[in-house]
């Protein structure tokens, strides 16, 4: 079975350099390319939901592009198609950016310097459901895995999150946070419920009391 691919990276040099590369073995295919996220998005769109589709397996994804990055187009890609495998390729050192692309659902990170033969195979196994780790991948898997261990799920939190869960501790509602930080109601309860989450709370009064715990508000 023929693995189909799709390259994005803003730089055509390097999209003709990876047609080049992936056209020597006879199972892998490149069916599309595009230029940033916009396109790219647009394209896994067009061959995903083909009347004859998915006209697509794998997507191989560069970080650093203009407008959309690749973390924020991987994040819609897996949003509207789960199962569609996406590998993150980069010139960044795997420290930077690996556990993020992993954990928003990347079947993989390379370097942009990584052997011909090692794409091949990391293609292959994210088109076959697995998730391609090179050694230094997985040592900061790992360490990032020993990191979130040892935190309190409250620094777990984005810098967002962050301020409404202090706000949802001191007692605020929904509405007045929305108007405090100017946001939706909406978009406040979505944080609320990732809070919730992150914290193993249940409710409002289970998290003003993990707040108080951690000495992060004072009881009035």
């Amino acid at each position: 079975m023929t693995i189909k691919v799709m390259l994005v990276d803003d730089h055509l040099i390097v999209r003709q350099g990876l047609r080049q590369v992936l056209g020597d073995a006879d199972d892998l295919a490149v069916v599309a390319d595009a230029a940033d996220g916009v396109q790219a998005l647009q394209r896994a769109r067009q061959l995903m939901d083909a009347a004859d589709g998915p006209g697509l397996d794998v997507v191989m994804l560069d970080i650093a592009m203009p407008g959309r990055d690749g973390l924020e187009v991987l994040k819609q890609l897996k949003a509207e198609y789960p199962k569609l495998a996406v590998l993150m390729l980069s010139t960044y050192p795997d420290k930077q950016f690996a556990v993020r692309c992993l954990r928003a659902g990347a079947s993989g990170y390379l370097n942009k310097s990584a052997d011909p033969d090692e794409m091949v195979m990391a293609l292959r196994k994210a088109a076959a459901g697995g998730i391609y780790l090179t050694a230094s991948v997985a040592e900061a898997l790992a360490t990032s895995l020993s990191e979130v261990r040892d935190q309190p799920a409250h620094e777990t939190l984005s810098r967002r999150e962050h301020q409404v869960f202090l706000l949802l501790a001191e007692g605020r509602s929904v509405g007045q946070i929305a108007e405090l930080l100017s946001l939706s109601p909406n978009t406040v309860s979505t944080y609320r419920a990732r809070i919730l989450d992150k914290t193993g709370t249940r409710n409002d009064v289970e998290l003003a009391l993990y707040a108080v715990r951690q000495q992060l508000v004072s009881i009035v």
